[in-house]
């Protein structure tokens, strides 16, 4: 049985892969090898990753696409069931699922985390998010909740609770109800599994300060990358908490610049579902909190290339260069999006994990 989560292992800067369960990755492309999340792709991917060392895998919770030629992101895996298949077909690495909030019940939630964690041997990770996107939450026939944290408190101690104690849990508050509630067993983690949170605007933050292990953001410039990082560790500091900063990144990583810069540009760039693109983007703006507000303007390549994140495009040694000075910042580790996993990654661990290991960000 792994005695400790992956994520609470030495490595100074952890990593893992982003989104393999949802058509297209990240990346909002027509090129002909980009990523259709079939089920093998996903399995080869989690086990490149599981045999390399990297900490962790984390999907994306999408029930809607954004349109475009591809339907992009219309096909993904639900994350709980699709997390309890890789924990048999892995060894070490963590395991995150992906959940909503508003459209999960917590009893449910505590059953199916702890399934997967001793499935997995405690390798379960949760990720908690409130939503964005009206269009999703209309096909459940659910509005979007007004003031998400608030509900997501009550949800993650509802969870808690469950796992704290064998008896019976009555619990009464704003939004949820419980009576006589039971979840057996509890994870094998104590007191509860690994918990993140993905948030840029204050509430996520907030909650993330005050009920998360771990949170996940994005950073436009790398000139601001540590104000994040100073923002949530003073959030942290006033309730009394540590708590992890994670970042998340899109990769190009070829022999040469030129290569890189080339290939970025085709798939971004010249054979971008530009539809697809237009819709994300507009969405992302009007609904959701997750990035600087001048990003929308500025950077539509990385909207394309990897839904907004930071690009790490070049070389072996730019790339690792580029996440030694993120580590340096402050952040514990960076979730890692390409636009063919199992084309890219190996090439990614072969090349730049020995880089990372002779900066001494990496065992």
């Amino acid at each position: 049985m792994i005695k400790t989560h992956p994520l609470h292992g030495p490595n100074k800067l952890k990593l893992g892969v982003f989104s393999t369960n949802a058509d297209g990755g990240l990346a909002i492309t027509d090129v002909p090898e980009r990523w259709t999340a079939s089920w093998q792709d996903n399995l080869t991917a989690a086990q490149i990753a599981d045999r390399a060392g990297l900490e962790f895998i984390l999907p994306i919770a999408r029930w809607r696409g954004f349109g475009g030629r591809n339907k992009v992101r219309e096909w993904s895996f639900e994350t709980f069931t699709w997390a309890a298949a890789l924990a048999v077909a892995t060894e070490q690495i963590g395991l995150f699922m992906t959940v909503h909030v508003p459209l999960v019940h917590p009893l449910y939630a505590a059953k199916a985390l702890a399934t997967v964690d001793h499935i997995s041997q405690g390798r379960a990770g949760l990720n908690i998010v409130c939503g964005w996107n009206p269009k999703e939450f209309g096909m459940f026939g659910t509005p979007l909740v007004e003031k998400g944290y608030e509900q997501a408190a009550e949800w993650i101690e509802v969870l808690e609770q469950l796992y704290a104690s064998s008896e019976p849990l009555d619990y009464e508050g704003i939004y949820y109800r419980l009576k006589e509630a039971v979840s057996r067993p509890a994870g094998l983690q104590v007191p509860r599994p690994v918990t993140m949170n993905a948030a840029f605007g204050g509430p996520g933050r907030d909650f993330a300060a005050a009920r998360c292990d771990y949170l996940f953001t994005t950073f436009s410039e790398m000139s601001d990358a540590g104000k994040h990082v100073a923002d949530i560790s003073e959030r942290a500091d006033k309730v009394g908490r540590d708590v992890g900063v994670y970042t998340v990144a899109h990769v190009v990583c070829r022999p040469t610049m030129e290569e890189a810069q080339a290939y970025y540009t085709r798939y971004a760039v010249d054979l971008a579902d530009h539809d697809a693109v237009d819709a994300h983007m507009a969405g992302k703006k009007e609904f959701s909190q997750s990035h600087d507000p001048h990003a929308y303007d500025r950077y539509r390549q990385r909207f394309a290339g990897g839904a907004g994140t930071y690009p790490l495009v070049g070389t072996p040694e730019t790339i690792a260069a580029e996440m030694a000075t993120i580590a340096g910042h402050g952040y514990q580790g960076i979730a890692l999006s390409f636009v063919n996993y199992t084309q890219e990654l190996p090439y990614f661990c072969d090349h730049v994990l020995p880089l990372l290991k002779q900066a001494g960000l990496r065992s």
